[in-house]
């Protein structure tokens, strides 16, 4: 009775496991499905217009992966909503910022994470398809043959090439925020002898968002010198490579001390965010901060330590402070920018406007960012970076709004 008993027995991870495949399968079928009563409808009718005639076509449509890219899209959305112009906004985050909003031209929904959402993506029926998600025909996620134009959005003001392998190579164009990441663009087009994309500078839509919040930011009361560790995650992440040899001088210093992990980490080296979390528990200067949104804690900080994370880009830009990097070097191979030959923007760009610093400083850690000071060529290093990768400040909305609605109208 009891062997029985235990063959029908599932434990509860196989089970949920067994649930999401289950549900990803309905979704797949039930898309697929509609997908083929289109095709039906194409077949029999013989009408160029039958695919706009689809109830399910959609002009415009914005895919937000997460909830930490509502940033990038907002301005776009706003300026459809002051056109009064309607939007579709898929998103994989059940509070993203959108349903906070009370627009009245986008039409804001919820379509699930993963394989369910690229169910539905994946059939879509649209004139353009906007998304900062990297990878289009790469994996799980497909061109839809009903969509005419697939737009990727850069939600960094970093070099194109720094997308893992063929992370833009089947986009029809590429919003960027500058006009300097259309290089590697082109170089990798030709070594791979697939098609040239539209590539169209828009500015950076993010920080045109924050940029006007900093404006509206009030000043810290009991301002204590703040020092912000902020770097990327992985292998060769500041904290997964220097970890406690960095911080332990660090936090002896007497400064105050943020930790902010990048999101990635919580879930990719939560042993080694809980090492370091039960290492500093009781030392009163150091805070982690795990905020969705960096703002505050970038205001906050009176110098950064980071390495080679896109971060340093929105402290420099938006509040012209010195930036001190550890000497990492990050592993290329998986990424485009391996088959690039120059060395990237952002790794000469960080050589020109930050301070420095290799493990054998770590022990005089104080000393150094003492010592840091604002040089008016670090000053002038940091103006120019921003001038090359944030262009149009202030219109980038605006301006990916007119590349969108051009696309559409254009094949009309």
């Amino acid at each position: 009775m009891f062997a029985n008993q235990a063959l029908l027995y599932i434990d509860p991870g196989t089970g949920s496991m067994l649930f999401s495949i289950l549900i990803g399968a309905f979704a797949t079928l039930f898309f697929l499905f509609k997908a083929l009563w289109l095709k039906v409808k194409l077949f029999f009718s013989a009408d160029k217009k039958a695919l706009k005639e689809d109830k399910s076509y959609k002009k415009y449509v914005i895919y937000c992966e997460d909830k930490r890219y509502w940033t990038v899209f907002k301005p776009i959305l706003d300026e459809f909503e002051a056109r009064q112009i309607d939007v579709t906004y898929y998103t994989s985050s059940k509070d993203d910022g959108v349903f906070g909003q009370s627009y009245k031209h986008v039409a804001a929904e919820y379509i699930g994470e993963g394989n369910t959402a690229y169910a539905k993506l994946n059939l879509l029926s649209a004139g353009i398809v906007v998304m900062s998600t990297p990878g289009l025909d790469v994996y799980q996620l497909k061109r839809s043959k009903n969509v005419q134009h697939y737009s990727h959005i850069f939600h960094s003001p970093t070099d194109s090439s720094m997308y893992r392998l063929f992370g833009l190579d089947f986009f029809d164009s590429v919003l960027m925020t500058g006009d300097y990441q259309a290089e590697d663009i082109r170089f990798l087009e030709n070594l791979r002898g697939i098609k040239q994309k539209d590539l169209v500078t828009v500015g950076c839509t993010y920080l045109d968002l924050m940029q006007e919040r900093v404006k509206e930011l009030p000043p810290e009361e009991g301002h204590k010198f703040t020092v912000l560790v902020s770097p990327t995650w992985g292998k060769s992440g500041l904290l997964t490579l220097y970890g406690e040899r960095l911080l332990d001088p660090l936090v002896a210093s007497g400064f105050k001390v943020i930790i902010r992990p990048h999101p990635q980490s919580k879930i990719s080296e939560k042993e080694m965010l809980d090492r370091l979390s039960e290492r500093y528990k009781d030392a009163s200067n150091v805070e982690w901060n795990y905020d969705r949104d960096n703002i505050h804690c970038l205001n906050r900080a009176d110098i950064m330590i980071s390495d080679f994370s896109g971060i340093i880009f929105d402290y420099t830009f938006l509040f012209d402070k010195p930036v001190i990097y550890a000497n990492a070097q990050m592993d290329l191979k998986p990424y485009d920018a391996w088959y690039i030959k120059h060395e990237l923007w952002e790794v000469a760009t960080l050589h020109k406007m930050g301070i420095a610093i290799n493990e054998a400083d770590f022990g005089r850690i104080k000393e150094v960012i003492q010592n840091a000071s604002d040089s008016p060529a670090l000053k002038a290093a940091r103006d120019q970076a921003k001038a090359e990768s944030w262009q149009h400040i202030g219109e980038a909305g605006q301006r990916a709004a007119d590349f969108m609605i051009g696309v559409v109208e254009g094949r009309e």
